[in-house]
């Protein structure tokens, strides 16, 4: 069982010449918003959203290495 539940992903293929995946998911009621390149799903960005606002988030890599999987398996 994965330790997220991921609520949003947005597929954004008219982003500056390159198209990139934006996943929204929740952590221990915590909720982060990450965006990778969508052809090797590279990192570009991660926050935290805290009481409408966002700000930069420190994921472990084992997180992000299983969030690349559920991208992988939806795209």
């Amino acid at each position: 069982m994965n330790p997220y539940e991921m609520t949003n992903m947005i597929i954004d293929e008219e982003s500056y010449g390159e198209e990139h995946v934006t996943v929204e998911f929740t952590v221990e009621q915590q909720n982060y918003i990450v965006t990778f390149q969508k052809s090797d799903l590279e990192l570009m960005n991660a926050w935290i959203v805290e009481d409408d606002k966002t700000l930069p988030a420190n994921l472990s890599e084992d997180l992000m290495d299983s969030i690349r999987e559920d991208i992988k398996k939806k795209i």
